[in-house]
C-alpha cells in the first residue's frame, strides 16, 4: 500500500526545488520562496523547510536570507559562521549578520503557483 505524501511534505518539496534554482552568489528570501510557490503568506514554513533541510546536501539554504538580508537561520548550521562562510565562498559580502549590497545579489524567484 502506498503511502500518500501529506501536505506538509509536498509544500517543503516544492520549497526545495525553488531553493535548488538560487544561483551561486544570490540570495532569495523565505517570503520569495513562498511567494514563488503561491503560498505567499507561509514564510515562516519555508524556515521550517529551510531548517529541514540540512541534511539534504544539495539544497543551498545558506542563500536563504530573511526580507532584509539578515541571516536569521545561521544558528541552524553546524559552527555559528558556517551559513556567513559558505556565502562569502561565493562573493557574497556578510557584515554584521547582514547580506552587503543585498538588493545586487538579490534573486526572485518565478512564480510557479
Amino acid at each position: 500500500m502506498e503511502k500518500k505524501e501529506s501536505n506538509k511534505d509536498n509544500f517543503f518539496q516544492r520549497v526545495y526545488d525553488v531553493a535548488r534554482q538560487i544561483p551561486e552568489g544570490k540570495v532569495t528570501s523565505y517570503g520569495a520562496i513562498a511567494k514563488a510557490i503561491g503560498a505567499a503568506r507561509s514564510a515562516r514554513m519555508v524556515g521550517y523547510a529551510m531548517n529541514a533541510s540540512h541534511t539534504m546536501d544539495d539544497i543551498p539554504a545558506h542563500r536563504v536570507v530573511n526580507r532584509n538580508g539578515l541571516l536569521t537561520g545561521k544558528f541552524h548550521f553546524d559552527g555559528t559562521n558556517l551559513m556567513q562562510q559558505l556565502l562569502e565562498s561565493e562573493g557574497v559580502k556578510v557584515v554584521e549578520n547582514k547580506i552587503v549590497d543585498f538588493e545586487k545579489h538579490f534573486w526572485e524567484p518565478e512564480i510557479s503557483a
